[in-house]
């Protein structure tokens, strides 16, 4: 049986309109984190993004284009789904009333796929195709995270989509980028990082090379991809053409190595390693570890590595020889920080962060994720925001980051069950009867 439905909530421009106003007809019943302003819209309302990636970097990239107002049809395997759907635990559990079985929802994919419809269908049948290939013509931005030369074969490559619409904005996200002589090969955030750099400087001094915290190449990738697609929206409202862009994991890692790349490209040496949390040229600056865990500490000149000394209690360091200036001190890097550990240890967190308070010097708690969500600025700025999914009810996620004045972002809807908008896109968007879209689906074609 399919589901009852209203039109899409924003049926988005044809591409060849690039940013005219539009008409939207009432929207289709969804379940919202918040309510935005009826006078307020986001800045990118009325633009349509077909998705087809999966995994992080790519989904990133969409989730901020909805975040901004959006409509994104995520493009999802009609059995499988995006492949970190099954990437847990943690999961989202299902609520009882929910027929659903299993685990639940997985954390990974709920992180970057919220604001997005999902189309469960299969492209390896032409039907699949003829669907995608329609879904093109009306759309305004073609997200992709195959390897090169994949989607040729299904009909779906540039050249092709190209000749369909020739003002779409078409993205490939690869990990070697469009040519080279790594084009051919497989990107992964870990390898990416590795290789280009980032992994060599990073981690404890005389330690092994670590990978950051979180996967910050594919989180890089998907920043600077949605740059260049807003940056091609402005371009195509000037020339009415879309473009390729080619955005590859090893260029974004390469751009944001940043000063070290610099340092090295200008004093033609080799880096200098890594630092840990510690700062290579000033002294201290760095993490120490105190009764229940650890602060950053920074005295970045004469005058603030003097108010540290009298917030820890040790003035005399102030007109010590080894200390007096940040040569002598990087000089005895290895004493100081020593001797300010010692102090540091015999406090907790909370009464270090209450006697530094006010001082004017660099200095925070090193927090767990936990302790950063519930931290009271994190709150008071709206970062976490409450949402009702369909299947696992109320749950909570990270929040857009950037406050507009005159437009808005949100969280509209709640991550998609798989084909959560099937029966929504082919019938409400594509015209499609009923007994059609259930013939489908008994092919296996959608889901």
């Amino acid at each position: 049986m399919a589901i009852s439905f209203k039109p899409f909530a924003s049926l988005a421009s044809k591409a060849s309109r690039g940013f005219a106003a539009h008409a939207s007809p009432p929207g289709c019943p969804r379940r919202f984190a918040s309510v935005a302003h009826p006078k307020r819209e986001g800045p990118l309302d009325g633009i349509r993004v077909l998705d087809m990636t999966r995994v992080l970097a790519g989904p990133y990239c969409t989730q901020i284009l909805g975040d901004l107002g959006a409509e994104v049809i995520k493009i999802e395997h009609p059995t499988r789904g995006d492949d970190t759907r099954a990437w847990g635990p943690p999961f989202a559990r299902y609520s009882r009333d929910s027929p659903k079985e299993g685990p639940g929802e997985s954390a990974y994919f709920l992180s970057v796929n919220r604001n997005k419809k999902s189309l469960a269908l299969s492209f390896a049948d032409p039907k699949g195709v003829e669907i995608l290939h329609k879904l093109a013509a009306s759309s305004d931005i073609l997200v992709e995270n195959y390897l090169l030369g994949s989607l040729k074969k299904y009909q779906m490559d540039y050249d092709t989509i190209h000749n369909l619409n020739s003002s779409l904005i078409y993205a490939s996200i690869t990990g070697y980028g469009q040519n080279g002589p790594y084009s051919s090969r497989a990107g992964y955030d870990v390898m990416v990082e590795a290789e280009m750099g980032l992994m060599h400087i990073t981690g404890e001094r005389g330690g092994p090379p670590v990978k950051v915290g979180v996967a910050v190449t594919d989180l890089t990738t998907g920043l600077y991809t949605s740059n260049a697609i807003m940056a091609s929206l402005i371009a195509r409202g000037r020339t009415g053409k879309g473009q390729h862009l080619d955005v590859a994991l090893s260029d974004c890692q390469v751009a944001t190595l940043a000063n070290m790349a610099s340092s090295v490209l200008i004093s033609g040496e080799r880096d200098m390693g890594r630092w840990g949390t510690a700062h290579p040229s000033i002294v201290p600056y760095k993490g120490f570890r105190t009764l229940d865990g650890d602060i950053l500490l920074g005295g970045g000149n004469d005058r603030l590595f003097g108010i540290l000394c009298d917030r820890l209690g040790k003035s005399a360091w102030k007109t010590d020889k080894r200390f007096i200036s940040n040569n002598s001190r990087v000089a005895n890097r290895v004493e100081l920080e020593r001797l300010i550990e010692e102090v540091t240890k015999t406090k907790s967190t909370k009464e270090w962060l209450d006697l530094l308070e006010g001082s004017g010097m660099p200095y925070a708690a090193i927090n767990d994720v936990m302790d950063t969500l519930n931290h009271q600025h994190v709150q008071a700025r709206g970062m976490v925001t409450q949402v009702e999914h369909q299947e696992c009810g109320t749950m909570k996620l990270v929040s857009p980051p950037v406050k507009y004045s005159e437009s808005v972002t949100s969280i509209r809807s709640a991550p998609p069950m798989l084909g959560q908008h099937t029966d929504e896109v082919l019938m409400g968007l594509l015209g499609m009867e009923e007994a059609e879209v259930e013939d489908l689906r008994k092919k296996g074609v959608v889901a």
